[in-house]
């Protein structure tokens, strides 16, 4: 504590009202005991005039004292050196993260989420053309904002750039494939991050039925489902992560619909040696994969499974039990595309096909996907 002014002994100690409980003697020990606990708190100090001069005293009365005195309490600034080690790079969120845009949409992407994937929408250094005239990030935000409201086109915030150009770059971009290189690049990174090769060596395969709106377009009706629209065929790798995305109707078998997709993800995968299948992939199916992509087919059926049932040797003494819980039951490896459908759905405009073209529609899956990899990249960085 710091003295403005020292006080008049000579000057009356109070001005009329009632007597003051302070005197001058006690006004005095408060300057000592300033002098010597400069940073005593007010309970401190009245406890300390208590024991010099036996007079006790609230810490308000206090305060007012060493106010008329011209004490006052200084409190000192934090200075950081600039030569200070300012300790290990710190990760995770940053100012980098946040999103400026006004208005403000979940569904943007953050600046480190846009430089993962700028250089794939941007026009290269040097190519001829018509200057760009709306932001390729604004396009992108406005395409995931309609993959996550599932909202129509013709329904884009006013915010955004019109949706005739939304959809015409959309489209050019699906048809160019930009939305897979951008899956395939964060797929390879995030593999690479948590310590796997970067293509896989084993892969799940599965279908799944959606319905399909009045819009138009091929579709059909799955007997097995009992749905009328279109199907989508996954093959995932054993993190559930897509490596390969075609939609068909929803009438075309899953064997007849398996050599597509299964060439596709051969080519992206090299080393691919074991692809995990349910029981729809199952026989000549499964043959002429393994002969055309030299890959072994394994066929993971349901513990109940009425058609094949469960080998037994009738030697043993003891038959096994062939009880089997109600409901869902995860299956080892198939879980895993089971897992990833559900998470394609998350995202409402690939609850049903709104699209007429196929190409759309797969389109959306893998920005779906994308968008998905690029919040882990970014949130755990």
């Amino acid at each position: 504590m710091a003295s403005k002014q020292q006080s008049d002994p000579s000057s009356p100690a109070n001005l009329g009202g009632r007597p003051s409980a302070l005197k001058p003697e006690h006004i005095a020990a408060l300057h000592g005991i300033v002098l010597e606990h400069a940073q005593a708190s007010l309970d401190e100090i009245a406890d300390e005039l208590d024991r010099r001069c036996g007079v006790r005293v609230c810490t308000a009365t206090i305060r007012r004292a060493l106010r008329a005195e011209g004490i006052v309490r200084l409190k000192a600034a934090r200075r950081v050196s600039p030569t200070a080690d300012k300790g290990p790079k710190r990760y995770g969120y940053t100012e980098a993260h946040r999103r400026e845009d006004v208005p403000f949409y979940s569904t943007n992407l953050t600046d480190a989420e846009w430089e993962l994937v700028a250089d794939l929408f941007e026009r290269a250094p040097g190519q001829r053309g018509t200057p760009a005239q709306y932001s390729r990030r604004e396009l992108v935000n406005a395409c995931s904002y309609v993959l996550r409201t599932g909202c129509a086109w013709r329904l884009l915030p006013k915010t955004f750039p019109p949706w005739q150009a939304v959809y015409k770059t959309f489209a050019r971009w699906a048809a160019a494939g930009v939305f897979e290189q951008m899956q395939d690049r964060l797929r390879e990174q995030w593999r690479s991050r948590i310590g796997r090769p970067s293509t896989p060596t084993a892969a799940v395969i599965d279908a799944q039925s959606n319905r399909s709106s009045p819009q138009g377009g091929e579709s059909g009706f799955d007997a097995g489902k009992k749905v009328k629209g279109r199907k989508r065929n996954l093959v995932v790798d054993t993190l559930g992560l897509v490596l390969a995305v075609t939609v068909t109707a929803a009438s075309v078998q899953d064997r007849d619909a398996a050599a597509a997709v299964v060439a596709q993800a051969c080519a992206k995968a090299p080393r691919l040696e074991k692809l995990y299948t349910d029981g729809a992939y199952s026989g000549k199916c499964a043959r002429d994969i393994e002969q055309q992509h030299h890959i072994r087919v394994e066929v993971v059926r349901r513990p109940g499974n009425g058609t094949t049932g469960t080998l037994h040797n009738a030697a043993q003494a003891t038959v096994p039990t062939m009880e089997i819980e109600k409901g869902f039951v995860a299956l080892p490896k198939r879980w895993v595309v089971e897992r990833t459908h559900a998470w394609t759905e998350r995202w409402r405009r690939t609850v049903m096909h709104h699209d007429r073209k196929l190409e759309i529609s797969t389109a959306w899956v893998w920005l779906a996907e994308a968008r998905m990899l690029l919040n882990r990249l970014t949130y755990q960085a």
